[in-house]
């Protein structure tokens, strides 16, 4: 069966414009993802001439495409149990463990989020992501436990992105960090960039004009024993390891980091196991009917189980700030 052919005529008075923008605008139920991958495929015509995505096109011009046909998945679905904290016909929101990876990679293995999810929602995922990251809308690193949305339809999936985009997706995370801030909450504005030379970290200093620009929000929540604090940070782009890179610029690297060299010292009554970073919320607005739309995750039991050894008989919290309440949409 042919895939449908979808076609498009510039107006009168159309200015030059890439052909790849203008299919976009004129097609919005179209992912522009969807878009690149037609054109990827050699998909798209202008006047019955093969186009690419950067030739211009202008009044008058015969747009024509078909969408590639989206390949199954070739991924066994693994029955892993999942933590569901919100379910409807759009959209999931998943309470990951740490330890767990997002989507399948090198060296992965049948235990990753996008297994657990091809089991729990038998095919009924967004194809956006592609064959490896079905209703893949975010992502967290493998030790960073806590809230994830998963877009089970396109439209949801399209919605999900363009808030991400647009960074109207308030996201608050939960992170044990070592030593005490001078101050109660700050604002970290240092961009982001790959290492120059350990291509698998990153850094807040890897050259003028070669980090994204980058912002972390931050508040004390609780000073604990042994100089360490729990704060709640507040991200406002979404750079890779960037919640850890920006606090260990500031000196308080996250307690278990052990990639950003993480110092933690004997005297700490518990040795963690991972990095102690827990996305806890997320306030958004609902993909389709637009209605505010909160997610929380509950703290782990290593992370509690930490707090815990931490508060002991060393513990501060009677100079512990008050968290701010989470804002409304």
């Amino acid at each position: 069966m042919q895939p449908p052919t979808f076609s498009h005529i510039l107006p009168t008075g159309a200015g030059r414009q890439r052909a790849d923008k203008v299919l976009a605008a004129a097609f919005p139920e179209h992912s522009r993802a969807a878009i690149q991958r037609a054109f990827a495929a050699g998909l798209v015509r202008g006047n019955g001439r093969p186009l690419a995505k950067s030739d211009a096109v202008g009044a008058g011009d015969r747009l024509e495409y078909s969408l590639p046909e989206i390949a199954p998945y070739d991924l066994a679905p693994s029955p892993i149990p999942l933590d569901i904290l919100y379910e409807d016909a759009h959209l999931l929101a998943v309470n990951k463990p740490a330890g767990m990876v997002v989507h399948p990679g090198a060296g992965t293995g049948p235990d990753t989020l996008v297994h657990a999810l091809l089991a729990h929602c038998r095919g009924g995922l967004s194809g956006i992501g592609g064959v490896e990251r079905p209703g893949i809308v975010h992502r967290l690193d493998r030790e960073t436990s806590g809230a994830i949305l998963v877009a089970k339809s396109d439209a949801a999936h399209r919605g999900l992105a363009g808030q991400f985009a647009a960074r109207s997706v308030r996201k608050e995370y939960l992170a044990l960090v070592a030593g005490s801030p001078d101050l109660l909450r700050g604002t970290i504005r240092k961009p982001i960039g790959r290492h120059p030379s350990q291509r698998h970290k990153m850094t807040t200093e890897s050259g003028e004009g070669r980090g994204r620009e980058a912002r972390t929000d931050w508040e004390v929540v609780e000073r604990l024993g042994l100089g360490a604090t729990l704060v709640r940070c507040f991200p406002h782009t979404g750079r890779t390891h960037q919640i850890r890179v920006h606090l260990r610029s500031i000196g308080h690297g996250l307690i278990g980091d052990r990639l950003y060299g993480d110092r933690t010292h004997a005297r700490l009554p518990i040795i963690p196991s991972r990095t102690m970073l827990h996305a806890e919320c997320l306030l958004l607005r609902h993909p389709i009917t637009g209605e505010p739309l909160e997610v929380k995750a509950p703290l782990p039991e290593d992370f509690t189980e930490m707090l815990r050894a931490l508060r002991g008989p060393y513990s501060a919290s009677s100079n512990a700030s008050a968290a701010t309440p989470h804002r409304r949409l």
